[in-house]
């Protein structure tokens, strides 16, 4: 496999550190209100990368984390009136409501920045005693100037960092691009004891801690979105290669920004949308399928016309599905060989996949699978060969998350439609044709095939 490495900015062929196994940390959202769609890309990019590399036989433990301690929490906090525990505890519950939605999977550490305060204390000591972090008045500084590799994720030189950066000058700082390890208590604020007074962490040190807790002091792939290059990652690799002298990961991957109708997305403009505004309207396993119909490291315009693009696309996978489940369930007997079709299948996703991730290109080969088992099943066929087209997609489409949520049938439905079977076979076609739109007035259809009627929700 080949991944695009934002640090060398080529595609590199992916070598983990220890053979068979991958660890990857990927930066998780700040609890302080429901994700939005800019959010929800890298999740569902990165929870598609640890189940690919599970498919291709990896064992792969996966960290990300939830920031429940920053200035928006505490600022959301004071605005509810509550305190910043019950505030996060709030949101990690509902992330996982939408996380579930969206069939992205738990990580296996969900670790929080209030639960690690000792591991960053911990850390930020390290950095001050080798000179690479200084204190002025509770608060603690990185010294950029002390760490040469500065801006080599970016590409670019402290100076040019400092110029485009949403930089917090102070006077206290030994150089302008410096940035806060640990920040002293404001009168009101949550805060923890530490060497020097009364404080909380700084954004960017909590990962560094809870990455190298979990995962050791180097990892294989760091993951999150184009937006978090610089400066959490930038300054990531700074703290953590300086307290460690070792790299901090071999591998950084961030995906491409999200559109909404070709504009930046943005509350002021009104095209600010949470998934749980979409999970009102649209099934969120379109949304996946929509996330996934792009490659990660481009752009991606979310609009009403894509996603119902995207909800015909998910049709025609549970179309797809539905219809050899019912030749299955039928059990007919004209043989149909699905060999060539299978191999073709599994051949041509690993080949996109393996190149940097190209889920664009793996979506599209699935479409022509499906297109042609539909022609290969058009006139029916055996349980078995049918059984072997299912399984076959649906491992492929469980790689991606998209393996379709079953809808089952009321009994009520299903005992109109036996009834319906039996007017038929009476030849009481008025009774037959008057099921048939009962059925039909109640969102569902029937439909006449070589192995039997098949019932579809419309």
């Amino acid at each position: 496999m080949k991944i695009y490495n934002t640090l060398t900015r080529k595609k590199e062929m992916f070598i983990p550190a220890e053979p068979g196994k991958v660890k990857i940390y990927a930066c998780g959202p700040t609890v302080y209100n429901f994700f939005h769609i800019g959010n929800a890309r890298p999740f569902i990019i990165f929870d598609t990368l640890r189940r690919y590399l599970e498919y291709s036989g990896y064992k792969v433990t996966f960290v990300q984390n939830f920031t429940d301690v920053d200035d928006k929490m505490i600022a959301r906090a004071a605005e509810e009136h509550t305190s910043l525990k019950a505030l996060g505890e709030r949101f990690i519950k509902e992330y996982f409501i939408d996380a579930e939605g969206l069939g992205i999977r738990a990580a296996d550490v969900h670790p929080k920045a209030t639960e690690h305060i000792g591991d960053i204390i911990k850390l930020v000591k390290t950095l001050e005693e080798k000179g690479n972090a200084y204190e002025v008045g509770g608060d603690v500084y990185f010294d950029v100037s002390r760490f040469s590799g500065y801006g080599k994720l970016s590409g670019q030189s402290p100076e040019d960092l400092q110029a485009g950066a949403r930089i917090d000058v102070t006077d206290a700082k030994r150089n302008p691009e410096d940035f806060a390890l640990w920040k002293t208590a404001k009168p009101g604020e949550d805060s923890w004891d530490s060497p020097w007074g009364k404080g909380r962490p700084g954004w960017h040190i909590e990962c560094s801690a809870m990455s190298m807790k979990y995962l050791g002091s180097t990892i294989d792939i760091h993951a999150g979105g184009q937006d978090l290059i610089f400066p959490h990652h930038e300054n990531e690799i700074a703290q953590s290669e300086a307290a460690t002298g070792k790299p901090f990961a071999h591998y950084w991957m961030h995906n491409g920004y999200i559109n909404v109708d070709n504009e930046k997305m943005s509350k002021s403009k009104g095209n600010f949308f949470t998934v749980r505004d979409i999970a009102a309207k649209y099934d969120l396993m379109i949304v996946r399928l929509f996330m996934l119909s792009a490659h990660y490291r481009n752009p991606i315009n979310f609009s009403e016309e894509l996603i119902m693009q995207a909800a015909s696309a998910m049709s025609r996978i549970k179309n797809c599905r539905d219809n050899l489940m019912h030749i299955i369930a039928a059990g007919g007997d004209r043989a149909v060989d699905v060999s060539k079709e299978t191999c073709a299948l599994e051949e041509r996703f690993r080949e996109a996949m393996d190149d940097d991730l190209n889920t664009a290109e793996a979506v599209g080969v699935i479409f022509e699978y499906i297109r042609d088992i539909n022609i290969a099943f058009e006139d029916g066929g055996d349980k078995k060969s049918a059984g072997e087209a299912l399984d076959a997609l649906d491992r492929i489409l469980d790689v991606l998350g998209l393996v379709p949520r079953e809808d089952s049938i009321p009994e009520e439905i299903n005992e109109m439609a036996r009834r319906r079977a039996e007017a038929r076979a009476n030849r009481d076609f008025a009774a037959a044709d008057q099921l048939r739109d009962e059925i039909a007035a109640l969102g569902y259809e029937l439909k006449d095939t070589p192995d039997g009627v098949k019932i579809n929700r419309r």
